[in-house]
C-alpha cells in the first residue's frame, strides 16, 4: 500500500479535531469585555491543545515525509497515534470549563502521555519496516526529545493532583520543545 491513503486519512482526523476543539468554545450571551473573562480558560487550554494537535500533524508529515511504504502494522500504529488525539477535544473541554482543576489537568496529562508514546510506537513501526539504516532512522536517533517529553508528561500528571499549574508549565513546556520540528528528516530527503 501507498502511504498517500494513510496521511490522507489522518490529515482528515488531525482537521476534524481541531474543528471540533473550536466548535466547543461558546461564545458569551453578553456583549461586553467583561464577559469574556470566564471563558479564558477555554480559550487557553484551545490555544495549547490547538499548538498539540498542530505540533503532531507537522511531525506526522516530517515521518510521513521519509516513509515510502506502509503496511497493516504501521496503520494500525497510526490509527493507535489517532485514537488518543481524537480524544483531545473532550479533555480540552473538561480543562477549560473547569477551570484547569486538579482531575481535568491530570486526564489532559495522561491523554498526552498516550498520544506520545503512541507516536514513539509509530516511529519505532516505522523504523523496523524502513530499516536502522534509512533516513528516518538517521534523523530519529536516540530520540531524547521523544523520551524526555514522555517523563515529564508522567511526572505531570501526579503533580496535577497538587498544583495543576505545575503541570499545565510541564505541558506547555514540552509544547514548546517540539514547536520546531526537527530538520533532520529534511536534511535526510535533501540528500
Amino acid at each position: 500500500m501507498t502511504k498517500g491513503r494513510m496521511e490522507a486519512f489522518s490529515d482528515g482526523v488531525f482537521a476534524v479535531i481541531i474543528t471540533i476543539m473550536v466548535l466547543e468554545m461558546k461564545p458569551p450571551h453578553e456583549a461586553s469585555l467583561a464577559a469574556l473573562r470566564p471563558v479564558f480558560p477555554v480559550f487557553c487550554s484551545y490555544v495549547l491543545s490547538f499548538v498539540y494537535v498542530g505540533i503532531y500533524w507537522n511531525n506526522h508529515h516530517h515521518l510521513l515525509q521519509a516513509t515510502q511504504h506502509v503496511t497493516g502494522g504501521i496503520l494500525w500504529a497510526n490509527l493507535h497515534l489517532l485514537f488518543w488525539l481524537s480524544l483531545t477535544p473532550f479533555a480540552t473541554a473538561w480543562m477549560g470549563e473547569n477551570h484547569f482543576a486538579n482531575w481535568p489537568v491530570a486526564l489532559y496529562g495522561v491523554l498526552l502521555l498516550l498520544a506520545g508514546t503512541a507516536y514513539f510506537i509509530l516511529t519505532k513501526v516505522l523504523i523496523a519496516r524502513h530499516g536502522n539504516e534509512s533516513t528516518l532512522a538517521a534523523s530519529i536517533g536516540g530520540d531524547r526529545k521523544g523520551t524526555l517529553s514522555l517523563v515529564v508528561y508522567a511526572a505531570s500528571i501526579p503533580l496535577s493532583l497538587v498544583q495543576p499549574w505545575i503541570a499545565c508549565v510541564g505541558y506547555v513546556a514540552v509544547a514548546i520543545m517540539w514547536l520546531l520540528p526537527d530538520p533532520r528528516i529534511e536534511k535526510g530527503l535533501g540528500r
